[in-house]
């Protein structure tokens, strides 16, 4: 996912896409909020009482079955939480919580609905946001069934990339978790990339060498949403 020029001052795509009147509207009800590690942004059929806007970090939104979670998506600073709002619903049937601690800019879920009912060109740039993050659970889905671990851990590095740049500080526990595998698959995968000169670690940093390589290694199951989303969004 490529950088965009911000035309607003944020560096959240989605607030730095928005025309100057629709940015204008959210504006003063934007409030700065400190984002830490693991807090919650959305509870399981829970009201969303707040949206938030992610500049810095990244969140995951874990689906819960028989007692295990599994993440189908990742949100950082290209988007927003609180699709259910958008989607005119008031809650979420998963979980969303901060993976790497940062910051963003926070909204009241009720705010948001009057804003979207007074400008229908904010009301379509949140949807087309929807409609990319709904891509990229898809995308995740496939991977999920069809892919090799290694590639879909290729896959996930370059999505946190996008939203975190290099040197990504994970676990391999935290890592299985995401991916819904056990730890020693991980491990392999990772030794997997590591050997082919894509990604070094140390001291659980994760550094992309051959962004490249990356998006090889992921035998394609890395690229539909973030096409999609430079489409809408610009590049």
């Amino acid at each position: 996912m490529a950088e965009s020029l911000n035309r607003n001052p944020s560096e959240n795509r989605i607030l730095a896409h928005l025309s100057a009147e629709d940015f204008a509207l959210l504006a003063s009800r934007l409030t700065p909020t400190d984002l830490p590690l693991r807090k919650q942004l959305e509870a399981i059929n829970k009201p969303i009482e707040h949206v938030y806007f992610i500049e810095k970090g990244f969140a995951s939104v874990v689906a819960n079955g028989h007692g295990r979670g599994v993440e189908v998506g990742l949100i950082g600073r290209e988007g927003m939480t609180g699709l259910a709002v958008i989607m005119a619903t008031d809650r979420s049937p998963h979980e969303t919580y901060m993976q790497l601690a940062g910051a963003g800019q926070q909204m009241a879920a009720a705010h948001l609905s009057e804003m979207m009912d007074k400008s229908s060109t904010l009301r379509r740039a949140l949807l087309n946001f929807g409609h990319t993050f709904l891509v990229q659970t898809a995308s995740t889905a496939l991977a999920n069934s069809r892919s090799k671990i290694e590639e879909r851990l290729a896959r996930w590095l370059l999505m946190a990339s996008d939203r975190a740049g290099q040197g990504l500080n994970l676990t391999h526990e935290f890592l299985a978790i995401m991916l819904g595998v056990r730890r020693p698959g991980v491990t392999i995968a990772m030794s997997f990339l590591e050997g082919r000169g894509l990604i070094h670690t140390q001291r659980r940093v994760i550094s992309i060498l051959d962004r490249e390589g990356l998006e090889g290694a992921a035998n394609g199951a890395y690229g539909a949403a973030e096409a999609e989303f430079s489409r809408l969004f610009g590049s």
